[in-house]
């Protein structure tokens, strides 16, 4: 798969140059999936050629790093705070911690990053629904729809009516497969509606589906009370959350991808949420749904009304 031109260094390392910048990559043939036999090296060409399509989605927000040096059976780790070995050309942003204090994330806002970031072996990549210039105020809402078992097709069919209800309230929504075994539903807004409000309304949101559809959906957080429902998850947009980007590598056998999806394609009995992996991801991303889309973040205010009325006028049948 590994298409890039790199020059070999001493000690196992390669050289990458990107734009003005020469990356050094360390032990490049390190196989990270070690079922699929995916190395570094490869992680670090797809990242490299998503680059486009993915650093809009990620430029100017907080992440939170999960690191894997030693592939998927080795030790794992989780980074809120960008690591003191970063080069000092990597964009970071402080932002307020819950409960007091700061904590200084690294922001991903070019190539250079990304693939650094990928030589990092970081899998997958989290980001805040928030800007960091506004870490209060996302400017994005997601919806995890998290299936009780392996089945895609209960998904497929919640996805629709997450969709039928955004419609009523009049919110677009964008969907895509997380790579794991859901798919999120995520709405652009106009950052300017703290994170607890954008939080609330996304769990009326769920209890209002929930209450449509007791049957087949659910807000209940505890695994043992959800009696094989689709649990509606909303607990992303709370302060300092993070969602899994668009176009990320899980740290998964088979090395899947978060893959942006059309809502037509949730009537195909193959979808699923790994449906794309390291494999065929990259040529998927060139032509996908969301290749040329403009995102128009909208007001909460005028939704949280209709949802208003909608739940008045359903409780009073």
């Amino acid at each position: 798969m590994n298409t890039a031109t790199p020059s070999k260094t001493a000690e196992g390392s390669t050289e990458v140059r990107i734009g003005r910048r020469t990356l050094r990559l360390s032990r490049p043939d390190k196989v990270l999936f070690p079922d699929d036999g995916y190395t570094k090296a490869d992680l670090v060409d797809y990242y490299r050629q998503v680059a486009p399509a993915m650093l809009p989605h990620l430029r100017g927000r907080p992440l939170m790093l999960e690191r894997h040096p030693d592939g998927l059976r080795g030790e794992r780790f989780i980074q809120q705070r960008i690591p003191a070995h970063f080069p000092s050309w990597m964009h970071r942003a402080e932002v307020p911690r819950e409960g007091g204090g700061t904590v200084t994330h690294v922001v991903c806002d070019d190539t250079a990053a990304l693939v650094y970031l990928a030589g990092q072996a970081c899998l997958p990549l989290h980001r805040w629904q928030a800007r960091a210039a506004r870490p209060a105020c996302p400017d994005l809402m997601v919806i995890d729809l998290d299936p009780p078992g392996d089945d895609f097709a209960p998904v497929r069919h919640a996805a629709h009516l997450v969709c039928d209800l955004l419609d009523e309230v009049r919110l677009p929504a964008a969907l895509m497969t997380t790579g794991s075994r859901g798919l999120h539903a995520i709405v652009p807004l106009d950052g300017r509606t703290p994170a607890e409000e954008v939080h609330r309304f996304a769990g009326d949101l769920a209890g209002v589906l929930a209450a449509r559809y007791p049957g087949e959906l659910t807000t209940e957080p505890r695994r043992r009370d959800r009696r094989g429902r689709l649990y509606l998850d909303v607990g992303r947009n709370a302060y300092a959350q993070t969602a899994i980007a668009p176009y990320a590598v899980r740290a998964l056998p088979g090395a899947p991808v978060a893959m942006p999806v059309d809502r037509s394609e949730l009537d195909d009995p193959a979808l699923h949420a790994r449906r794309w992996t390291l494999a065929d991801a990259a040529e998927r991303v060139r032509s996908g749904p969301w290749s040329g889309m403009r995102w128009r973040g909208r007001a909460l205010g005028p939704a949280r009304r209709r949802l208003g009325r909608l739940r008045g006028t359903e409780e009073r049948r």
